[in-house]
């Protein structure tokens, strides 16, 4: 803006009319893996080390990711331990995984699952509530449920505004249960799916609640691929890694 000072037009500096700086990606994925049944005949020392080498790779890397451990443990086949983990860039997953395969551990475990989505502003919530933005949180819910989404392309040649509507009524079904909360990952071209959809609840019968009455909902009619269903329990990880045996 201008502004007149002794006779004189001066403006502002020009930085000041610059953009803000873009907000630096997240990437988040889901990592579920499947235990080889001869873990847990080896000797109970060596398990032990295993358990050690495998839980100080994961607090080794914290500098350039985030996880966090859930058991599915006796609740999913091919789910007995998940790492969801959050981080500025895919390497670091790459480069991750391949040092946790290695550990005493890591060698009698076998990636089950890999779902991989990056974090961006909600396309229909201008003003996302805590509920909606339980990635931002440090603390974690008791129980996780994830699986990958995917619409029918009939949805994506509705209007705009069409598509507005139908998903004003779904959010309104899930306010009606504000301490089920949700992580939204976009993954058009990332992965399979085209989003990943995490949900968080300190009891599972109220999301079961949930879901029940978002499949009521119009937005149902849309909907393409909505499994497989990974549904545990966090721990931390040193709990996680013990209920492995």
């Amino acid at each position: 803006m201008a502004q007149r000072v002794g006779g004189k037009i001066r403006t502002k500096p020009r930085e000041q009319l610059q953009p803000a700086t873009p907000i630096a990606p997240l990437f988040v994925q889901y990592l579920a893996f499947r235990l080889d049944p001869s873990w847990r005949r080896l000797p109970e020392e060596e398990r032990r080390r295993g358990r050690e080498e495998f839980a100080l790779e994961v607090q080794r890397e914290e500098a350039e990711l985030h996880t966090y451990a859930y058991s599915g443990l006796g609740l999913k086949m091919g789910l007995d331990l998940l790492l969801w983990r959050n981080a500025s860039s895919v390497d670091a997953f790459q480069a991750s995984l391949s040092r946790l395969l290695t550990t005493g551990l890591g060698r009698y475990l076998e990636v089950s699952y890999s779902l991989l989505g990056l974090i961006r502003p909600s396309t229909y919530v201008r003003r996302p509530t805590a509920q909606e933005q339980a990635i931002l949180g440090s603390e974690r819910g008791r129980y996780l449920v994830v699986y990958p989404f995917s619409k029918t392309p009939e949805w994506y040649l509705l209007k705009p505004e069409e598509r507005q509507a139908l998903m004003n009524e779904h959010i309104r079904v899930g306010h009606r249960y504000p301490s089920v909360r949700q992580v939204l990952a976009y993954s058009f071209g990332l992965d399979d799916q085209e989003f990943i959809v995490a949900y968080e609840m300190e009891q599972l019968e109220e999301f079961e609640e949930l879901v029940r009455a978002l499949r009521e909902t119009q937005v149902r009619r849309y909907t393409l691929r909505d499994t497989p269903i990974l549904t545990c329990i966090h721990h931390r990880l040193g709990e996680a890694l013990t209920l492995l045996g």
